[in-house]
């Protein structure tokens, strides 16, 4: 391959790229804690920042040449971006950004390899990907039938690549993790890694692309690419193609207010349907899986990371935004415990001197009055002063891990809303799906 398809395959590669990233967090973990010993706290909050954002640029810049789970993860934990420092949170969204390009001759390789009857199906593909992103690309092409296809398609021995970064993988994003929660990561690493290996495999994706259609079929407002099963395999995936306004021209002075405000209206219904009424949710809110139409409808890209949610959780969800839409703050603390969100070590609910100020902002969205969510929200700053306030008991704070997939997804949607500025009576949208 030539150095642009160079995805450090070679096993021992690999493992040296990781493991020499990951010595340097473990050397710099180590001094911090020695450090920390002749340091008063707001120094030592601010030594660990800085710490923190010279080691997430390393693996930053470690895990987008490495690609597949690597690159993945990082983006993974990368949606969380309100909880951590403003600096370390510019420096992980680049993991947000498209992954370097493979070569069109590579990859049709692996095309002709998946598909023995690929020259029969196709009548043409275009050399040039159109995206690409942690463990293969996509390409526009036609049928012989007439119908312009997307198809994905994954990078060479990604698998294998994915299933050999996993191990040393865990020990990197722990030793990461630790500089800011203590947290039971080893089950949060698993539910990383289940939903990671769901996504090497695209028939799995593309049934949960025909049962999301399914779903959606009563939804006018969401557009889901259809499969072309007979052109698709476990390492090739070929859809309708279908395009629209792109999340960047989306956010722009070309369009008006209005339009926004029914986008975010259709990603929020997109968001808490799945949560809380089919209970199969879109857990990839990176801004690029969605399109946008001129008549307000949003296309969702990319079913690879899907999230079943079992009742219990979703009636928890929805107790929590009824407390939230009523008013009662008193009984949040409880609610949580209930779901397995409490200190870890006295075993009691999170106190409400930490939870309040959450919770009236929460409120603020789902008021009776419009919310417009905006760039300059002050949701974040809120959260990170908590967080360097009520340091030490925050990182004492349990996070089950049933929750991590459902908090990406919230977490992103209140990204993506405020990039649109999208403005509404939320509570009249969400008391749909509470009841």
């Amino acid at each position: 391959m030539s150095k642009q398809d160079n995805l450090i395959t070679s096993a021992v590669g690999r493992l040296f790229k990781i493991g020499r990233v990951a010595s340097r967090v473990g050397l710099s973990l180590a001094t911090e804690q020695a450090v920390g010993f002749l340091l008063s706290d707001p120094i030592q909050q601010a030594r660990k920042t800085e710490k923190f954002v010279l080691n997430a640029m390393r693996v930053t810049e470690a895990l987008g040449e490495l690609k597949g789970a690597a690159m993945k993860v990082g983006q993974m934990l990368s949606v969380h971006e309100g909880l951590l420092p403003p600096e370390v949170s510019a420096v992980l969204r680049g993991l947000q950004k498209e992954a370097p390009r493979v070569s069109f001759e590579t990859m049709r390789q692996v095309l002709y390899s998946e598909l023995d009857d690929y020259d029969s199906l196709f009548e043409s593909l275009e050399p040039q990907a159109i995206a690409a992103a942690s463990i293969g690309q996509v390409y526009r092409g036609r049928l012989r039938d007439g119908r312009d296809v997307a198809v994905k398609i994954q990078y060479p021995d990604i698998e294998s690549v994915v299933r050999s970064d996993l191990k040393n993988l865990k020990k990197l994003f722990g030793a990461l993790i630790a500089m800011v929660a203590e947290v039971e990561f080893d089950e949060i690493w698993e539910e990383l890694k289940d939903r990671l290996l769901e996504e090497l495999d695209y028939v799995h994706e593309a049934g949960n692309i025909q049962r999301m259609r399914a779903l959606h079929e009563g939804e006018p407002e969401v557009v889901i690419p259809g499969v072309i099963r007979e052109a698709s395999s476990t390492r090739v995936l070929t859809m309708d193609y279908v395009t629209g306004i792109t999340p960047d021209e989306a956010c722009s002075d070309r369009f008006d207010q209005a339009l926004r405000n029914v986008w975010g209206t259709n990603l929020l219904r997109l968001n808490f349907r799945g949560l809380l009424s089919q209970r199969f949710l879109h857990a990839d809110p990176n801004f690029a899986n969605f399109a946008f139409l001129e008549d307000g409808r949003v296309i969702v890209y990319d079913h690879g990371c899907m999230k079943e949610i079992s009742a219990a959780l979703a009636t928890s969800y929805s107790h929590i935004l009824q407390s939230l839409m009523d008013g009662d703050k008193a009984s949040m603390p409880g609610i949580l415990f209930d779901m397995g969100i409490y200190k870890r070590k006295a075993g009691k609910p999170v106190p409400r001197q930490i939870l309040d100020p959450m919770v009236e902002l929460a409120q603020e969205i789902v008021g009776s009055e419009p919310y417009r969510f905006s760039a300059e929200t002050e949701v974040y700053q809120t959260m990170f002063d908590l967080k360097g306030q009520y340091f030490s008991e925050l990182t004492d704070v349990s996070l089950p891990p049933d929750m991590v997939f459902v908090n990406r997804s919230l977490s992103g949607l209140f990204g993506n809303l405020c990039r649109l500025e999208a403005e509404g009576l939320w509570r009249n949208v969400l008391e749909e799906f509470v009841r």
